[in-house]
């Protein structure tokens, strides 16, 4: 794809949503001078990184692709609330703490999934059989993020109050060690931390994502980025769509690709990928729905300071046939 064909594809969409001032500055042909991207230590996004995707497709344009990693999502969100980087993934929750906080971006496209890569975790030797069980404990995950999600709604299932149990908001690595030690009951996580804790002796799982809450993921994109490039948003996500396609067919290239890429083991980055889900399309109506009553319960339950409706900041993405 040259400079013109970029500037004709830009022109030909309607993308129907409400211009806001550029984050970066327009380089060749409009073209951004940069492409700053968040990514986390797993998905397709960190397939593509390590696959030099996004090099190939926009230097030849003049457009320097830079490259942040985050732990997890709600430091990536505020990164591209102020215009840090311009796009990135996140799971379920974060973007809507960040939508209530009236933070600067889009839905950009989606990634559905089950939820059979997100799990809570006991310790060796846990009295604690059942979600019922989590009543009164202390429970580890990252505030704000898919994990946090998860817990809520496995303690709702459980017939726990959020009030009846301890939370204790640590990031995956601080998370892992204090599960370690005994400093909590149990511990809410993604993968690939999910199949790293597997390897710890004694680990239990008490239940997956999976038959109580969709853990769907998402990328997310700053909105004034988005604004001035569309077509530049279009192509990362028609390039992440290619990316997973191949992913689900590779399972295991893709182990070995992010085992080189992160220097975790080959083997959790196996039993995780195992168990993923690779699909990137546009974000659904299914999706935005399960985004808004994940939103309205958390406005129930004091943890969001406003309502919020989803709808208003997902951007519109038609793939190319």
């Amino acid at each position: 794809m040259d400079r013109r064909t970029f500037l004709a594809a830009t022109a030909s969409v309607g993308w129907g949503l409400p211009t806001a001032p550029a984050v970066a500055q327009p380089g060749p042909a409009g073209l951004p001078r940069e492409l700053r991207i968040g990514f986390q230590k797993s998905g397709v996004l960190l397939i593509a990184k390590q696959q030099g995707l996004f090099e190939q497709r926009f230097k030849p344009l003049g457009v320097e692709v830079k490259w942040t990693e985050f732990q997890f999502g709600p430091p990536l969100l505020e990164a591209l609330n102020v215009g840090s980087i311009d796009y990135g993934p996140t799971g379920d929750a974060p973007p809507i703490f960040a939508q209530a906080a009236r933070a600067n971006l889009y839905y950009a496209a989606a990634n559905e999934s089950a939820g059979n890569g997100s799990a809570i975790l006991l310790p060796a030797h846990s009295p604690i059989r059942t979600l019922g069980d989590l009543k009164g404990k202390r429970i580890g995950f990252a505030r704000a993020s898919s994990a946090h999600n998860l817990t809520i709604e496995a303690i709702e299932k459980a017939g726990i109050g959020y009030a009846d149990f301890t939370p204790v908001y640590l990031p995956p690595a601080d998370a892992r060690a204090a599960f370690e030690r005994g400093a909590i009951d149990a511990w809410t996580i993604w993968d690939p931390y999910f199949a790293i804790a597997e390897k710890i002796p004694g680990t239990r799982i008490l239940s997956l994502s999976r038959g109580i809450v969709a853990q769907n993921s998402y990328f997310l994109a700053n909105r004034g980025f988005t604004d001035r490039h569309p077509a530049v948003v279009a192509v990362i996500n028609a390039e992440l769509a290619k990316v997973a396609a191949w992913a689900d067919g590779h399972r295991g290239d893709v182990a070995i690709l992010l085992a080189q890429a992160t220097g975790l083991d080959r083997e959790s980055w196996q039993r995780a990928i195992d168990r993923t889900e690779f699909a990137v399309g546009p974000v659904s109506e299914a999706a935005i729905a399960e985004q808004q009553r994940v939103a309205d319960r958390f406005h129930r339950l004091g943890l969001i300071p406003r309502p919020i409706n989803i709808r208003e900041i997902v951007w519109t993405w038609v793939p190319k046939a």
